[in-house]
Order: C-alpha cells, then structure tokens, then sequence
C-alpha cells in the first residue's frame, strides 16, 4: 500500500544551494588573487577534485583539512601556480577561497518559495546532506532558509550518508514519519533520488541550475499531491 506523501526532505547542495555557482565564483576570486585568470578547464578540475576528494573524506580516507588541501595540491599545478608545501600555508590559502565561497552564498531563486509552499501544504520539512555539521547548517542560516526547515541531518552528526538508505531512515525517523511516506527532492540520480527509493521513499530529480524555479515547483508540487514525480521535467 502506497502511503499519502506526510512530509518532504531536500538535499541542499545543487537543490536548495547554489554550491557549483559559489564554488565557481569562489575559484575565479582564488586564481585572480594569485595572478592567474580563471578559465572553464580551471573551475571544471577545481569541481572535479572537491568531488573526489570530498569523497575521500566520506569514506574515511583522510580528514576534513587533508582533502581541502589536495584540492589545491591538484589544481594549483594546472594553473602554473607551485602549491605550498607546508600544510599552515596550503590552509591559509583554503582560507581565501572559503572566505570567497561563503560571501557567494545564494540559495537557488525559487528555494524559500518553495519551502513556504510545502509548509502551506501542512507537511514538515526535511533536510539530509552530505556534509559537515556547521559549514551545512550556516549555509541555511546565511541563505534565510533556516527558519523554513523543520529537520537537519549531516552526513557527519549522523555518521552515515547518502545513498546509505540508513541515512534515509534517520531523517524520516526525525521527521517523524514512515520512509514510505516521505518524498525526497534532489539534483543526484544516485546520491539522493537512487538511495531514497532504496528506503522506500518517493523521490523527484530536479535541476534548479537549468530548469529554474517554477518548473522545480511543479515537479515537486505534483509529486506532493499524488503525480509519480518519478522522473526531471
């Protein structure tokens, strides 16, 4: 028996926040400062290495510095630029781009619209993400989306993330409600909309960055109120 959808939990990175445009705009002031002029190859490998080695860090295979820093190890080179050596250094300089990022900070246009909507609709909202604990909660706190979400679970103050359909589990769990009466709202065909149908969640895929607001509205809307929302729109 399909349950009535009772409440609706976004991934943040790529469907509430505007991460890859942060990051960008973080990468071009980076490289400015040092000389060097950003270009499409230079932000493509800047997101290419965070995702591996954010991964890394996932996994358990370095710490939450260590991958920051190869980032810069890997990237700088492409860029003609030397990385230091000395991790204080190569911190220091994470520290330029971090401060950048977070002064780029915006929450996709339709992102509090939307929440408000599935607060009219009477049902709580979720977030889970794969991410640490206080960077994830200042994103929502910075971006005015704070107050329009009922759940927050990082990957880190749960210890297990996405697909992990445990991580699912939790959050419906906070919720309080069934996984099977949860949908879940995110931009990763794996990550989010893959590890919530394992967990017996309905799931939407959504692309704010091309689609825009509206559409990403109507493709969670009608999934709230009984279309399949199975596939992007």
């Amino acid at each position: 028996m399909t349950l009535d959808v009772r409440a609706v939990v976004f991934d943040l990175d790529g469907t509430l926040f505007d991460h890859a445009g942060a990051a960008a705009r973080a990468v071009d002031d980076l490289l400015g400062a040092l000389g060097v002029a950003a270009t499409d190859r230079l932000r493509a490998a800047w997101a290419e290495a965070e995702e591996r080695h954010f991964e890394r860090w996932r996994r358990g295979e370095v710490d939450f510095a260590e991958q920051r820093r190869a980032r810069l190890v890997e990237v700088l080179p492409l860029a003609g630029l030397r990385p230091p050596h000395d991790p204080h250094e190569l911190d220091l300089l994470f520290g330029r781009y971090l401060a950048a990022y977070r002064g780029a900070w915006r929450p996709f246009p339709g992102s509090a619209p939307l929440l408000r909507a599935v607060r009219d609709a009477d049902r709580p909202v979720g977030v889970l993400t794969n991410g640490t604990e206080e960077q994830q909660r200042d994103k929502l706190a910075a971006t005015g989306l704070s107050d329009l979400v009922d759940v927050v679970c990082t990957s880190e103050r749960i210890g297990v993330a996405k697909p992990d359909r445990r991580a699912f589990e939790r959050v419906a769990d906070e919720l309080g409600v069934p996984a099977a009466a949860c949908l879940f709202v995110g931009d990763d065909p794996q990550r989010d909309v893959a590890g919530a149908r394992a967990a017996g969640m309905r799931a939407v895929l959504v692309d704010p960055a091309r689609d825009g607001g509206a559409a990403v509205r109507s493709s969670v809307l009608s999934a709230l109120h009984g279309a399949s929302g199975t596939g992007r729109r």
